[in-house]
């Protein structure tokens, strides 16, 4: 059995759902495309994406002499999970957030395909999403699937409920190849469900306007413009999947991942209360190992309060009350404008003279605006 065999064979014991070969090289094109995403600032407030554009056009950067990429998809495609009793359960988590964090789970399948890799004399370094690889792309190329409108990368098996590893390696042999077809044909429904705008004919999102990355990445208020569009997703958005026939004909798959670590309904549908009245350190230590590191507490109140103004749903409405008092300016800029979707004036009054002229600045808008609601 050939290294490539070998190597293909370990990574589906170890979970995942398909697995192929690619060679190590990006496309000139590919990189004047990402290059122009970027020059249009469609990549909103991800720095880090510009600086690694030199890495990502060269994956020999990451590797000295890699040629040949294994690419790992996992299902994360999960079926819905039971709503725990007790708390302010609330809101909607994208799936791939309902298990501990991904780029955990999967390390340690990257740092075991590695060493299996230096035991058969080849060198190898894998990535999960957070490193400068266009995954994608390579999916592409390995015959996993194909780049949907949505941008995402889709499968006839698994959806677009796919998440990606890369293994790079200086394995010969994975000449170029046929790339997977596209199977989107003239559906337009990931496009259409969009609840922000976000996709263009392109098949790029603008993380600009995206529920993901307001929700996740985006730092300090959400654009006041945009948040009805976030409805009721607490943390990432899944619409786009969701709507692809694709993923519906997938429905309810259990990945690898579910082999050996399991979806919490914990995370699935986390107490809302959890992100007031607890200190940093506090929502560190209760959330470690899960996505809802990445926006922090702060962020997370923010967005469980955009979900309260949206939903309206009575609930929650005691923590309007404790972002009224929350610490951070941000969070009394999200129940202000929750207040407002709620028409109960008599705090945005107590907001008016918030200490943070921002703060106050938008609670005298949503006053001075109030028929308008």
């Amino acid at each position: 059995m050939s290294a490539h065999d070998l190597l293909s064979a370990l990574a589906l014991d170890l979970g995942a759902d398909t697995v192929g070969w690619a060679p190590a090289a990006v496309p000139a094109g590919s990189v004047q495309e990402y290059a122009a995403w970027l020059g249009a600032g469609r990549h909103a407030g991800m720095g880090y994406l510009e600086r690694q554009l030199p890495a990502r056009a060269e994956p020999q950067s990451r590797l000295e002499g890699a040629a040949s990429v294994l690419v790992l998809g996992v299902s994360h495609g999960f079926a819905p999970l039971p709503v725990p009793a007790g708390g302010v359960r609330l809101g909607r988590v994208a799936r791939y957030a309902w298990t501990p964090d991904y780029h955990h789970q999967l390390q340690p399948v990257l740092e075991r395909l590695e060493r299996e890799a230096a035991a058969l004399g080849v060198r190898a370094k894998g990535y999960v999403d957070h490193g400068p690889v266009m995954e994608r792309l390579f999916a592409n190329g390995a015959f996993l699937g194909w780049r949907g409108k949505s941008g995402m990368t889709v499968s006839t098996d698994l959806g677009a409920f796919v998440t990606l590893a890369v293994l790079l390696t200086d394995l010969p042999g994975a000449a170029p190849g046929e790339v997977h077809p596209d199977r989107c044909g003239r559906c337009t429904r990931c496009v259409t469900a969009c609840p922000t705008a976000a996709i263009g004919d392109d098949r790029a999102i603008d993380a600009r306007r995206c529920v993901s990355y307001l929700t996740i990445e985006h730092r300090g208020p959400v654009p006041l413009d945009l948040r009805a569009g976030m409805g009721g997703w607490l943390f990432g958005c899944d619409v786009c999947s969701e709507v692809c026939p694709w993923s519906v004909r997938a429905a309810g798959r259990e990945g690898g991942l579910g082999r050996f670590l399991r979806p919490d309904p914990e995370l699935a549908h986390p107490d809302l209360s959890a992100f007031f009245h607890v200190s940093e350190r506090e929502f560190e230590r209760r959330f470690r190992g899960t996505a809802f590191l990445r926006p922090r507490r702060k962020g997370m109140a923010r967005n469980a309060l955009t979900v309260i103004g949206n939903t309206r749903d009575p609930r929650g409405r005691p923590l309007l009350d404790a972002g009224l008092a929350d610490p951070a300016w941000e969070v009394r800029d999200a129940a202000a404008w929750a207040l407002a979707r709620w028409e109960e004036w008599g705090p945005l009054e107590t907001l008016r003279r918030d200490p943070d002229e921002r703060v106050a600045a938008l609670a005298g808008a949503l006053l001075d605006g109030r028929a308008g609601h």
